[in-house]
């Protein structure tokens, strides 16, 4: 028989009156069974988070950095365990699940050191006119209210994690809502957090179903909403609360380009491999996996059968198994609308030439040419093994492909050239353009987000600290400067 999983109710374990299960996408086995809130244990967690609003905020730098501290050394020591209980609740391949966690040591530990030195506060002068002769301001940055946190299921932990710590860096109260799909990660974290001195009601990790989103997306004492998912999702909540602050990570269908100058046998080698690893790990179910390649003409009939090679090398399977590459996508409709969108883009005369093929809720590393712009697989994000490959005559036709999108995320730009890379970070609409690799690197202290509908602010510690406070400012009267 297997036992429920506790919720976490500002900073205690609590068990509602109904449950669901969580089952593995590979083989459907039962993971977990986790237990629902009541609407009076929703309310409690939001009445405790907002309670303990300025205690909070007062919390030494040293308390929080070492509550952030403790989780990045016990996520370490207990490394092997949560990386099989993604593996098991989000079919992500055993070494991306290990490397997942490993990502999340690093956003606790970057959140620790940023505490510290977080607020030290701006002095400006105001005497530089005579209205402010013996005048001082001090800028200080301080938490905009309670933080609603809601993560996705493709990085059940480590996006998690990047709702989670940055409000505790700067001691903002936060209710975190783990994915429907994949809660047992997040309430790993909770267990973390239990055994710290944090203040109870500072945060609550709820598995509260999608349905009942509406009513804690517009309480005002959640002011701020922190949302990882889909565009459609991400902008109805924001025209929801329109006075609310919103940081939207969504979407993308990211574009690899090659350029004319990355074309030696290594250079191509290089970028097939990558291409075909980043179009493919998570199954796909990444923001800024590889969709779309972009290739110079000149390079073109080289790279596509090399892509083509790399593609059909990656290894499908079971996820626990230390050998695969890729694993089932989230469930089995996730595959299903895979299907349909290659399968549309076949049917419109785009040619396959790997992949394209289903298996319950596994789908085949996919590559496919001459892909009509409109069908979905060309304009909207795939989030799943396939991958477009596209011929370009230069440098501002392979710009404008990138650019010919409604999503803006992130870039990848092949190329040895560095005044073309500077001529890329000005001319590509995205949050980030990586060169001399796939768009899908990201370190986890670096900003990361979007532009045009990929949606709104920054993530990474430091960036997403900025975005849970205000500045406020003092100033000082009266004083011999």
């Amino acid at each position: 028989m297997t036992s429920t999983h506790a919720f976490w109710l500002a900073g205690r374990q609590a068990t509602g009156e109904a449950a669901f299960d969580v089952t593995s996408p590979w083989d459907g086995r039962l993971v977990g069974r986790v237990s629902v809130p009541t609407e009076a244990q929703v309310e409690e967690a939001v009445a405790a988070a907002h309670a303990v609003i300025d205690e909070f905020a007062a919390t030494p730098a040293h308390v929080r950095a070492a509550a952030l501290d403790h989780v990045s050394r016990r996520l370490v020591e207990r490394t092997e365990e949560i990386a099989q209980l993604i593996s098991a609740e989000n079919g992500k391949p055993i070494k991306w699940a290990r490397g997942e966690v490993g990502r999340a040591v690093s956003v606790f530990r970057f959140a620790a050191e940023e505490a510290r030195r977080f607020n030290g506060g701006e002095v400006q002068r105001l005497d530089t006119d005579a209205g402010g002769q013996g005048r001082l301001a001090l800028t200080r940055r301080f938490p905009k209210g309670v933080v609603l946190g809601i993560a996705p299921f493709n990085f059940p932990l480590n996006l998690c994690a990047h709702k989670i710590a940055p409000a505790i860096a700067v001691g903002a109260p936060i209710i975190l809502k783990p994915a429907p799909a994949t809660p047992l990660s997040g309430l790993i974290l909770g267990e973390l957090l239990a055994e710290t001195d944090l203040p109870a009601g500072s945060w609550s990790v709820l598995t509260v179903p999608n349905e009942q989103m509406p009513t804690l997306v517009k309480d005002e004492r959640l002011p701020v909403i922190s949302f990882t998912g889909s565009d459609k999702v991400g902008y109805a909540i924001m025209d929801s609360v329109p006075r609310k602050h919103c940081t939207l990570e969504l979407g993308g269908n990211g574009a690899a380009v090659v350029l004319a100058d990355f074309a030696s046998e290594q250079d191509l080698d290089w970028a097939a491999t990558r291409i075909a690893t980043f179009s493919n790990y998570q199954g796909g179910q990444s923001c800024i996996s590889v969709q779309r390649v972009i290739a110079d003409a000149t390079v073109y009939d080289r790279l596509l059968p090399k892509i083509v090679a790399a593609v059909e090398a990656q290894v499908t399977g079971d996820p626990s198994d230390p050998a695969t590459d890729v694993g089932p996508l989230v469930s089995e409709d996730a595959a299903k609308r895979v299907e349909y969108w290659v399968d549309e883009a076949v049917q419109g005369g785009a040619k396959l030439l790997a992949g394209g093929k289903r298996d319950g809720a596994t789908y085949a590393p996919t590559v496919l040419t001459d892909v009509p712009a409109d069908v979905n697989l060309a304009c909207e994000e795939v989030f799943g093994p396939v991958l477009t490959v596209t011929k370009v005559d230069g440098e501002d036709e392979a710009f404008a492909a990138v650019n010919d999108s409604k999503y803006g995320l992130q870039a990848g730009v092949f190329t040895h050239d560095l005044q073309t890379a500077f001529r890329a970070h000005r001319a590509l609409e995205v949050g980030g353009v990586i060169v001399g690799d796939v768009p899908s690197y990201r370190a986890d202290q670096m900003p990361y987000g979007g532009a045009k509908q990929s949606g709104v602010g920054r993530e990474g510690v430091a960036f997403a600290m900025d975005d849970y406070t205000y500045e406020r400012v003092l100033v000082l009267t009266g004083l011999a400067l």
